[in-house]
């Protein structure tokens, strides 16, 4: 006797009147069965979340809803986007049956998976149990969404099913700037092909939608838009779903910026094939997990690595003539950035992700030279290609350091020697336009997007030391022995005038900024209006004496100040030029700037109310304009998070990983917010520098050398993680894995490398053990400055450190 099951699945018309349905496709639902999910809390469910491919990505609220979301182009950066275009500003779906009209506006549950997500509406009705899911398939501008539909009663039910979609052809932010003027949307529906099929008036742009069911227009009952170039659409589904059944409802969205053809081909591949696609992208998605696999008897930090590898996947986005590159955040960041880059591909590198490092930096620096020529890394540059910001000066350096960072990892000659002429010709713009003084300290922008700042500032100051460096070390390696030692000659001259002209005695920290008493006046003058405003009376204090001692100063020199305490000011640490005594005595100073979730931006907006445990920032902030007043962000808390690391302070480095921990699934589940624990950005790029660089490469201690075939590990490990193991780390044509465990009396470590002949330096500082053993045999490490290290070679090796 055939099932029901079966009867859908071959295609049996099931129906009523004249409408016939049918179930031509096969169902996607069991596919997100007996997979890691997390399910999000119901406070949140009004909160947006993504689901993501790297052509297409929909951003909506979990409760099934789309409302107007982002500031970038107000209240238009949810939805479906296919860029540089935004395709829908959503759909709304509604059923009819036993003359009751239900929206599914009210999702009572939403579980995230990392290839796609699920609502559920299982207080809808007594009779129906509804669930939602929903995916993009990966290198295709498609968003492949099934409604299954469940019979609870013993009677068949006969319902119509909805949905209302509108249409919002329009271009991205900076749109204008490459000729993209939006115009009216006209829709035309073909009922052949049982899909809708919506143009721009003045533009090659499409967006296709519909089912493999048969439905009818209904879009003279439709609803108005208050938006003139929309086009909204209705259309009807008429179905019985028999005793105790399930019925499924696939709707597919398609899109194009060049044709009709392109958009209407991957329609109907997805149309025909969402079964075979989302295995395949479950199947990719959960083997990102696979390189530097982390186990922890601490679950909840190795949770959150495994699900920031995904959530880097979800941010991915390749734009046809851009390029394809990690975005900074959804769903107002959904575009590059030359600064969030240097951070998150740091991170992205150490977690496997060579494929996506290397098509990010590549697109960095086309964009970059497209538009400077000199060696400038951009800041921002929008889908279209519209660059919106030249670079601030900081970002120039960074982007020398991500090239010795990821060559270091890689150990490909010709990725460094295409780079190197690029960084060349940066760090010779960075010393001749940006040092009107001579003296050595770029002027300019950093980091920080605070009126003013822009003398000579801390971050500029630490991130050119490190590109020198950093630039040094290459240049020797392409062959360029003089242009190294000078290279190296400035990053010790800066190293010395960091230590010292940004050195606060009286606060125990760096200077945010050099700069003359005019410009500190104005800063303070600003700074004290700031923490007025969010009632800091400590801070308005204790800028308050700061500005009177400026105005009491009778030197003309310029100096440094500290007048906002900005997390910037913990760079020094960061990369590691901090001499020791002041280090300590600033990651002392800097533990005043935090709160339960981490540090915060600006430390003068620290007051009593932002430093409770139960907070919520979305909460609290200004509901009419985006804000990052008074904030506390992943990046601060990473960039301090490496910092303690580098000090020997790993103990403290996992206390402050453990808040940015404690945001992860706050509001949206399985992802981290860019602020805090639940604002701005649902899902942020460089979360995952704090993890990549502070677990792999610190508290696993994996520092490779690629291109000498060689790997140091020192491991700084906190107290509470007592067992663990990394595996697959690719480092090179090799991969290693190293295992620990910590014990009162001794430390074990496992060493498992592909290549025997690859050389691993094992590091420790001098003192910490008193008896080292390999493969049960004792050893003798030679002591290197402060380290004692041992030389290793070989695919396995046991190491027994006794205390």
């Amino acid at each position: 006797m055939v099932s029901l099951k079966q009867l859908f699945y071959w295609g049996i018309l099931i129906g009523f009147g004249s409408q016939m349905t049918a179930q031509t496709t096969k169902s996607i639902l069991s596919v997100f069965d007996n997979t890691e999910s997390i399910k999000g809390k119901s406070q949140h469910l009004a909160t947006p979340y993504n689901t993501t491919g790297d052509q297409l990505y929909m951003v909506g609220n979990q409760d099934g809803t789309f409302p107007d979301l982002g500031w970038h182009v107000k209240g238009e950066m949810g939805g479906i986007w296919h860029h540089p275009i935004k395709l829908l500003d959503g759909f709304e779906a509604s059923i009819s049956f036993d003359n009751q009209h239900l929206h599914l506006d009210k999702a009572d549950a939403f579980i995230n998976y990392p290839f796609g997500n699920k609502q559920l509406y299982t207080t809808i009705s007594d009779k129906i149990i509804i669930e939602r899911v929903q995916f993009v398939p990966d290198e295709m501008g498609v968003v492949y969404i099934e409604y299954v539909l469940k019979n609870k009663t013993n009677k068949p039910i006969q319902l119509n099913f909805d949905i209302t979609t509108i249409a919002n052809l329009m271009p991205v932010w900076l749109g204008e700037r490459t000729g993209m003027i939006d115009s009216k949307d006209l829709s035309q529906y073909d009922s052949k092909k049982r899909y809708w099929v919506v143009k721009d008036t003045k533009n090659p742009w499409y967006v296709v939608y519909g089912s493999p069911l048969e439905g009818k227009n209904m879009t003279d009952l439709g609803s108005k838009s208050n938006k003139p170039n929309t086009s909204i659409t209705r259309t009807q589904y008429s179905m019985v779903i028999q005793p105790n059944g399930v019925f499924y409802v696939p709707f597919i969205i398609s899109g194009s910026a060049k044709s009709k053809e392109e958009a209407t081909q991957a329609y109907f591949k997805v149309r025909s094939t969402a079964y075979e696609l989302i295995q395949k992208k479950k199947k990719r998605l959960l083997q990102l997990d696979t390189k530097s696999k982390l186990t922890l008897n601490d679950k909840e930090v190795e949770t959150v690595f495994r699900w920031l590898k995904y959530n880097s996947d979800w941010l991915t986005v390749n734009v046809s003539g851009m390029g394809k590159g990690m975005v900074a955040g959804l769903p107002d960041y959904p575009w590059w950035f030359g600064g969030d880059m240097a951070y998150s591909l740091k991170g992205l590198i150490a977690s496997g992700r060579k494929d996506l490092t290397y098509s990010s930096i590549d697109l960095l620096q086309r964009v970059s030279e497209k538009n400077n020529g000199n060696g400038r890394i951009i800041h921002e540059v929008s889908t279209n290609g519209a660059v919106y910001n030249l670079g601030n000066v900081c970002e120039t350096p960074q982007f020398a350091s991500l090239i010795w960072d990821v060559y270091c990892w890689t150990g490909d000659k010709a990725f460094l020697n295409h780079y190197f002429p690029t960084i060349e010709k940066g760090l010779s713009w960075l010393v001749e336009k940006n040092d009107a003084d001579g003296n050595s300290i770029p002027d300019g922008s950093g980091m920080m997007e605070i009126h003013g700042l822009n003398s000579e500032m801390i971050d500029v100051a630490v991130y050119s030391q490190k590109a020198f460096a950093d630039a040094s070390k290459m240049a020797k390696l392409v062959g360029k022995e003089s242009l190294s030692l000078a290279y190296q000659k400035r990053a010790d001259l800066l190293k010395e005038k960091i230590n010292t002209d940004f050195w606060v005695k009286e606060f125990n920290s760096y200077a945010d900024f050099i700069g003359t008493k005019e410009q500190a006046l104005q800063l303070a003058d600003a700074a004290i209006v700031r923490a007025d405003t969010l009632k800091n009376k400590w801070a308005v204090e204790e800028l308050k004496t700061a500005k009177q001692k400026i105005v009491s100063d009778t030197s003309r020199i310029k100096k440094g100040f500290v007048l906002y305490h900005n997390w910037v000011v913990n760079t020094p640490m960061e990369t590691g030029i901090a001499n020791k005594d002041q280090a300590l005595s600033a990651l002392n100073t800097a533990q005043k700037f935090t709160n339960s979730y981490g540090m915060f931006v600006t430390g003068i907006d620290r007051n009593e109310e932002s430093v409770k445990e139960e907070n919520s920032f979305a909460s609290t902030a200004n509901k009419k304009e985006f804000t990052y007043t008074g904030t506390v962000m992943t990046l601060p808390t990473g960039v301090q998070v490496v910092a303690e690391n580098n000090y020997g302070r790993p103990d403290e480095a996992y206390q402050l990983l453990k808040k940015i921990t404690r945001t992860f699934s706050y509001a949206l589940p399985g992802s981290m917010y860019e602020v805090s624990p639940d604002y701005g950005m649902m899902t942020q790029a460089w979360n995952i520098y704090a993890f990549g660089e502070s677990i792999v490469k610190q508290f696993f201690g994996i520092q490779p050398l690629a291109y000498k075939k060689e790997i140091t590990i020192s491991p700084s490990l906190p107290k509470v993680l007592t067992d663990g193991k990394i595996e697959n780390v690719s480092v090179g044509t090799n991969e290693i894995t190293l295992g620990f465990v910590q014990t009162i009396k001794e430390d074990q470590f496992v060493i498992k490398q592909k290549l025997a002949d690859w050389i691993t330096v094992f590091s420790q500082p001098k003192g910490k053990y008193k008896k080292w053993m390999v493969n049960n045999s004792v050893v003798h490490p030679k002591l290197v400055g402060d380290y004692e290290q041992i030389r290793i070679s070989g695919k396995n090796n046991n190491l027994q450190l006794l205390k």
